[in-house]
């Protein structure tokens, strides 16, 4: 800080002037003169204190905005405060680390930005974070030279990067670990042994994170805590780094202890309201068991969901142990400070800039005046995960006093409206090409409507649809759809022609309901021009044509916390429908669904996310089923790896020339079983890659007639024009006759 009071002034010119009689000043431009002289603090009049002005630069240097302040006075005991501000940092550059689209997302995450003020420090505190950043990812001695060119009113940085080397971790030494598996302990750290073929996506290619190994001696002191070893130590790790080859090997002293179990488990401060017996019921950690933490803290953010349901928003539960180390055994009191009650004073939402508030707000279960309640917190926000409006969702307690807070509902909003125009290729569909209108999220109305058609070899399809959620924001939906669907088999070409109602009612906070109509007209042609004569169909002997009547009704309970890419919670979904009142066709219909989203992060430190999805069909004939009625599989929504609707009963024979020949029937019970393991592949362009099995069965008279099964990967993509599924996947043992495909693709569907 430079306070400069030049030579000129005089001591009788101090003595003459013995008030202020002017103020300037000079280089001001992010400061109006009326903010500069409430920040000095000084006024025309005032006394000619040298300690006022030494005070007023220490307030103006205050602001950030000068490299430098001088002081002067004028002959007749004026002031003017010259400025030289700091130079606006015009232009960002890295060099050696990341690409040009990852550069600007990189520098904000740094805490800089193109406009910013240079400051050298803040310059500096950016190249520690990245340091920091890269060294995360492995790579030791990290240099970063930061060049700054001075430009007219202006500066210039660049970022030089010299990433170093990576270390990898050859091998880790567990000394002292007899009672726990070894590899027990490894599976709990960030630094692990590379793994055999380390290099695929999911496993540990035994890069070190340097940032994490003061981490990893808890993780593995946390390892023994589960296993109720309370007195083990695990010392820092020792890490010894061949500079040559940069191969390290790492080492932990351990001292396991004894085993501990639970003598006795109590619960002191519980609130009225809530019953004892029935909370003590719910826990996992009993007497007797051994002792583990994991389930420890599961007692306690249980206990505390329960306190908190009742108003308590700052509840507190504390665990105190007593260790009798003459028997090793430990008893544990769940102490509960409850605070005060708390009420909702205020709901505020922030950032949506186009879904409107009441739009958000049927979605929140907490209201201005209501007690607090964690479950109605937690449930509101995978409530609004699951729009699909909104790419993030927080929702924060602000306290206002002892007795009320505020919820702070922050959304990052998604793109929910698109016009989509792409194309693409299929082994069996050939070239598509397919174009929609669509928006989830109507002016922000939550009205969801859309327009398409896909074009292919084999396929024609317009549709036009239109839902309202939340009628009048009340609890029922109300949609419509009509669309035109022409599609040709291997062995027939089915055209349809149709229009649907549906009107739903959400009966509970998870669960809805709803009952629907359809009609359709449906024309069945034989291909004579099919490309095999080996397949037919015991409906293709010859054309027909029917109509369809169809009325529904079906539950769906939903806890999911997104929906594209839900990481927790269950779907479960089973319709019925009949049609037969009106139409040609006389057959019931029941399916039903299940989904199972687990994600891991929180207990790997890393997001691989787990998916269990089951999907059933059965018919039952009540005077007539048309053939394309009937169930088939195969396909991107059924078993991949095989083609659409190529796995069905048949009677396989042979033909005049000789060919093995199969005549599809179409089946009556179908049940899908799949299997998914989702991982990251590029935050940055949000893709995932996910490893899939899909086991199907399909007969007549009992669901496992047929067996077939596929396996694959898939490219999960939330592109600008949507999520996009890019799926690979092959028949796990086909037959001479299945026919198989290697790639589809979807487009708008939840993964």
């Amino acid at each position: 800080m430079k306070k400069i009071l030049p030579l000129s002034v005089t001591l009788s010119s101090l003595l003459l002037s013995q008030n202020i009689t002017s103020i300037q000043y000079k280089g001001l431009l992010h400061l109006s003169e009326d903010m500069a002289t409430e920040i000095s603090g000084l006024h025309i009049g005032d006394e000619f204190d040298i300690n006022k002005i030494d005070q007023s630069l220490k307030n103006f240097y205050k602001q950030g905005y000068f490299s430098d302040i001088w002081v002067a006075t004028t002959d007749n005991g004026g002031l003017v405060y010259n400025f030289k501000e700091k130079s606006v940092i015009s232009k960002l550059e890295m060099n050696g680390y990341s690409s040009n689209d990852e550069e600007e997302a990189l520098f904000i995450e740094m805490g800089l930005k193109k406009g910013d003020l240079y400051d050298i420090k803040k310059v500096e505190a950016a190249k520690k974070k990245l340091i920091k950043k890269i060294e995360a990812e492995g790579y030791y001695d990290t240099v970063v030279e930061v060049n700054a060119e001075p430009k007219t009113d202006s500066i210039a940085l660049t970022f030089d990067v010299n990433k170093g080397e990576k270390i990898y971790i050859q091998n880790i030494e567990f000394a002292g670990a007899d009672k726990i598996d070894t590899d027990d302990l490894e599976n709990a750290l960030a630094n692990q042994e590379e793994d055999v073929l380390g290099w695929l996506p999911g496993l540990n290619n035994g890069v070190a994170h340097m940032d994490q190994l003061d981490y990893d001696a808890f993780r593995a002191k946390d390892v023994y805590m589960k296993h109720g070893y309370l007195d083990a130590t695990v010392s820092d790790p020792l890490m010894r780094v061949d500079s040559g080859s940069y191969i390290a090997d790492v080492t932990y002293q351990i001292d396991e202890g004894e085993q501990y179990r639970v003598k006795s488990v109590q619960i002191s401060g519980l609130v009225e309201g809530i019953d004892k017996s029935e909370v003590e019921d719910e826990l996992n950690l009993l007497e007797g068991k051994i002792f583990n933490v994991e389930k420890l803290r599961k007692d306690m953010a249980y206990i505390q969901e329960q306190v908190a349901n009742l108003g308590y928003a700052y509840a507190k539960v504390s665990p105190n142990f007593s260790k009798n180390e003459a028997d090793h055994t430990v008893s544990i009191q769940y102490a509960i400070r409850p605070g005060n009650q708390v009420t909702i004073k205020d709901v505020i939402i922030s950032g949506n800039y186009t879904t409107k508030d009441r739009v958000i707000r049927r979605d929140i279960y907490l209201a201005p005046g209501d007690m607090f309640n964690l479950t109605d917190l937690k449930d509101s926000k995978n409530a609004l995960g699951r729009r699909g409006y909104f790419e993030k969702v927080d929702i924060e307690q602000q306290r206002v006093d002892e007795n009320t807070i505020n919820l702070l509902v922050k959304v990052k909003e998604t793109a929910t409206g698109s016009i989509q125009a792409g194309g693409g290729y299929g082994s069996y569909q050939g070239f598509m090409v397919n174009a929609a209108l669509s928006d989830r999220n109507i002016l922000g109305s939550g009205v969801n409507a859309g327009i398409s058609f896909d074009l292919s070899k084999i396929s024609v399809n317009y549709a036009l649809s239109i839902n309202n959620p939340r009628v009048w924001d009340s609890e029922y939906s109300l949609g419509m759809n009509i669309y035109q669907n022409e599609y040709e088999y291997t062995t027939y070409k089915h055209d349809s022609y149709g229009a649907g109602v549906n009107i739903g009612k959400q009966i509970e906070r998870n669960l809805y309901g709803y009952l629907g109509y359809s009609y359709s007209d449906n024309e069945i042609d034989v291909n004579e021009t099919s490309n095999s004569s080996i397949y037919t169909s015991i409906f293709s002997n010859e054309d027909l044509s029917y109509s369809k009547s169809t009325f529904s009704a079906g539950l769906t309970y939903d806890t999911t916390d997104d929906f594209y890419v839900p990481r927790e919670g269950v779907i479960l979904g089973g319709s019925v429908g009949y049609s037969g009142i009106g139409g040609d066709e006389k057959f019931l219909n029941g399916s039903a669904k299940i989904g199972l989203y687990k994600g891991l992060e929180d207990y790997i430190d890393y997001d691989l996310i787990l998916r269990y999805k089951l999907r059933a069909n059965a018919l039952k004939d009540e005077g007539h089923i048309s053939g394309p009625e009937k169930l088939f599989l195969g396909g991107v929504s059924s078993v991949r790896g095989f083609e659409p609707y190529s796995i069905a009963p048949s009677d396989d024979g042979v033909n005049e020339d000789g060919e093995a020949t199969r005549t599809y029937i179409g089946g009556m019970k179908s049940v899908v079983n799949t299997v998914e393991a989702s991982i990251p592949l590029s935050e940055a362009a949000k893709m995932r890659l996910a490893f899939f099995y899909d086991y199907g069965m399909i007969g007549t008279n009992s669901f496992d007639e047929i067996k077939k099964s596929g396996y694959g990967v898939s490219i999960e993509w939330f592109s600008p024009m949507g999520p996009i599924n890019l799926v690979f996947g092959r028949a796990r043992n086909p037959d001479e006759l299945d026919r198989t495909s290697n790639f589809e693709f979807t487009m708008g569907r939840k993964f």
